[in-house]
């Protein structure tokens, strides 16, 4: 078990989000759990409460790349010890729908304010990024956006590139492919693709969202010395 104390996270309120939260609580090892959030969510303050773990929320209703850096920079200022940061945050469903510039916004700047913020407060060992498999900064920027196609692999891997460049010294990157569990993932999909697992090569396989948030607090509790890319197989691995 590592020094760590303290985790903050980004992206709570989204499907991996709220499993990531439900997994900090369950597991009790960080407090306390500092989330960064659009609004303010009444079940997870709940649950911490029944769990006994305390939970910080952090409003920030305009969620800009600068407020977002100074919000979670003065959340940090009140931690005390060791921090990991654990980020979750991207667009959802409908990204084929938003311009390259609206996706970066939001998946790439917010993630990289959010890193900058770790880093600078000097307290942060460790930080998890969710990304996807097939993240690419070097894919095209042309076509449709929508997930696992060029444009959204460009926009992944610019994230991924930006937050290694400005975030903490060590990151992980957890790079999930369809996601079980998500209000994004159509039905069919999730009950079809787990049948043909064994055709599927083995980094492009389905993932829970339990799955994803257990992996990433794994290795959050017993940071690494350097940064890696998780795929699939790795992440199993720290489910246990």
């Amino acid at each position: 078990m590592s020094e760590t104390k303290t985790a903050v996270v980004l992206g709570a309120s989204g499907s991996v989000g709220k499993a990531l939260i439900d997994e900090l609580l369950r597991r009790g090892s960080f407090g306390p759990v500092v989330t960064l959030v659009r609004r303010s969510l009444p079940e997870q303050v709940e649950a911490a409460k029944v769990a006994g773990v305390e939970l910080r929320e952090v409003v920030v209703p305009t969620m800009t790349s600068e407020a977002l850096e100074a919000a979670t920079l003065a959340a940090l200022g009140e931690c005390d010890g060791d921090v990991v940061g654990l980020s979750v945050l991207g667009v959802g469903g409908g990204t084929a729908k938003l311009s390259l510039a609206e996706h970066r916004a939001i998946d790439v700047e917010l993630n990289v304010a959010f890193a900058r913020a770790l880093r600078a407060s000097g307290k942060v060992r460790h930080h998890a990024l969710m990304s996807a498999v097939g993240a690419d900064a070097t894919a095209s920027e042309t076509g449709s956006g929508a997930a696992g196609m060029s444009r959204y692999n460009r926009v992944k891997g610019e994230a991924e590139e930006g937050v290694k460049a400005e975030g903490p010294d060590t990151v992980s990157i957890f790079r999930p492919g369809m996601i079980i569990g998500s209000q994004h993932t159509p039905w069919l999909l999730e009950k079809v693709l787990p049948v043909f697992s064994f055709l599927t090569p083995a980094r492009f396989r389905s993932i829970s969202v339990e799955q994803i948030a257990k992996a990433m607090v794994a290795a959050s509790e017993s940071p690494p010395t350097s940064s890696g890319v998780l795929h699939y197989p790795e992440m199993m691995a720290l489910n246990g």
